[in-house]
């Protein structure tokens, strides 16, 4: 079974960059597509940016321009640089199969995210 580990969070002020990591252990990602989720509410996380195995990328447009998502297939990680980061972007991230711009990939258990929080 694949685990998710996200890492990378912290405490930033609005304007500064993050960069984000996921590791798979249990298994791989498969060549299937991957993406980075926020929580934004108790019981739904949006989607923000999903990559597939070859490397084409998808936004959401809350994030287009500012966030870039990557992956690893060799190592088995994906990563989110986050540039411009906002009060608006504070959440917990997670990383998972993509569901959602377009994309119905294959869903691993969730990990335990990390979380980001941008000071104004």
């Amino acid at each position: 079974q694949v685990h998710l580990v996200e890492s990378g969070g912290g405490l930033v002020q609005a304007g500064e960059s993050l960069r984000l990591s996921c590791a798979a252990s249990g298994g791989t990602f498969g060549s299937g597509p991957m993406g980075w989720y926020r929580q934004v509410s108790e019981n739904q996380r949006e989607l923000l940016a999903a990559v597939r195995s070859g490397g084409v990328t998808r936004y959401a447009n809350s994030v287009r321009g500012r966030f870039t998502i990557s992956r690893d297939n060799v190592k088995n990680e994906v990563y989110l640089q986050m540039n411009n980061l906002k009060p608006e972007d504070s959440a917990a991230y997670y990383c998972n199969g993509a569901r959602g711009l377009g994309y119905n990939g294959n869903m691993f258990s969730w990990g335990q995210g990390t979380q980001v929080t941008v000071s104004s």
